[in-house]
């Protein structure tokens, strides 16, 4: 009973305390003393630090009973060989040998236009006449005074055989013969001239000039743009790093952005020329035209195959460290044991070429080994740790 008594007189005693704790707080406040309000502040103070070694204490204790408290976890993957297609990317320009503006070559007016936009010509076909201003007349009284001078010679040549006649009257006939039949020759090439034929088998593109206009040799006189599609290209400029590897033959990826199309190809040509300014070389990439989708000009993306390995060794680049040195390192686990925990192993490696987040590592790793993937970081050569991998 009496000790009854004194525990409710404690629990009274320290009820009263907090009361007057809690109105003392607020009387110090209300008193606006300097020298109070600086006494109760030192003294709350004083009390919490002491609660914070207490805690820490608390703490500590409860990390040396925690047994998985101390030990990072991360998670692994194991090392295996693949085949690694290396790429460099480029852009370049369709274009075609075969494009070509055709212009006049003699003076006169344009009589006939035999074609129009977007026909298919071969090679030698008449594409447009030019007025030749009366040399077909000319031609015709040439080609008759030819054939005059002609038969004038064979009658000279058989009496001169037969020892009839002076040499003089030879000569003359077989001169004027020669002659005749040389200006006969020389405008028959005049007026071929008037005769406007397709360079090569192509398509007419545009038709700068109508019927009936007056056209002369020069520029701005061109009278057809004519396009062969059949034997178009892509040319592009590489650096001189890669002059080793990209070489004629070499398969090639093409992108046209604008169609939605990509196409294989291969590289037809490579320059032997590498340019000082911007140290490039040009290679040329063979191109259909997808049934006259692709034309001369058409940006394309390319993608060139450089290096290829059947049996490479591909990682990912955020889990590669540098020391102070600039070496690449990572970290593989060992001595793992039977709850997962095992002891992690700083490996110094070297890296070759990438392919979008990976990298291909050329020395010191080889497959089968295990991998710290997340926590590489942060975990330290020696460590111990524990795998949580899911499955």
């Amino acid at each position: 009973m009496k000790n009854i008594y004194l525990l409710l007189l404690t629990a009274l005693i320290l009820t009263s305390c907090e009361g007057k704790k809690a109105t003392s707080v607020a009387g110090i406040l209300a008193t606006n003393d300097l020298a109070q309000i600086k006494s109760k502040k030192a003294a709350l103070d004083a009390k919490q630090q002491a609660l914070s070694v207490d805690l820490k204490q608390l703490n500590d204790r409860l990390d040396a009973l925690n047994e998985d408290k101390n030990i990072p976890l991360i998670t692994t993957f194991k090392v295996k060989e693949t085949v690694f297609t290396h790429f460099i990317e480029l852009q370049g320009n369709v274009q075609t040998k075969q494009n070509v503006l055709i212009y006049p070559e003699m003076p006169g007016i344009l009589k006939s236009v035999f074609v129009k936009e977007g026909q298919h010509v071969v090679k030698g076909q008449v594409l447009a006449k030019i007025d030749d201003g009366g040399m077909s007349e000319q031609l015709a009284q040439l080609t008759a005074n030819a054939q005059l001078a002609k038969t004038t010679f064979a009658r000279q040549n058989r009496l001169w055989s037969q020892k009839i006649g002076s040499e003089m009257q030879y000569l003359q006939a077989k001169t004027s013969f020669e002659a005749q039949t040389s200006a006969v020759n020389q405008l028959k090439s005049q007026l071929e001239k008037a005769v406007v034929r397709a360079p090569f088998t192509g398509i007419i593109d545009n038709i700068f000039k109508e019927r009936g206009v007056v056209v002369a040799p020069g520029m701005g006189s061109e009278i057809f743009r004519i396009i062969n599609l059949s034997n178009m290209y892509i040319e592009t400029e590489v650096p001189e790093t890669y002059i080793g590897s990209i070489t004629k033959g070499k398969a090639v990826s093409i992108n046209f952005p604008v169609l939605g199309e990509t196409v294989n190809s291969k590289i037809r040509q490579v320059g032997n020329f590498i340019n000082p300014s911007n140290r490039s070389f040009k290679i040329e990439i063979g191109v259909s035209s997808l049934d006259g989708k692709v034309k001369p000009n058409l940006t394309a993306k390319l993608k060139l195959n450089d290096y290829t390995k059947t049996n490479a060794i591909l990682i990912p680049q955020s889990i590669i460290s540098e020391n102070a040195k600039g070496a690449q390192f990572i970290y593989i686990v060992k001595e793992k044991k039977a709850d997962n925990e095992a002891v992690t192993e700083r490996l110094i490696i070297e890296t070759g070429k990438t392919q979008g987040d990976f990298i291909e590592v050329t020395k010191n790793l080889l497959a089968g080994a295990e991998i710290v993937m997340e926590g590489a970081r942060s975990v330290t050569n020696g460590q111990v740790v524990k795998v949580i991998n899911k499955k």
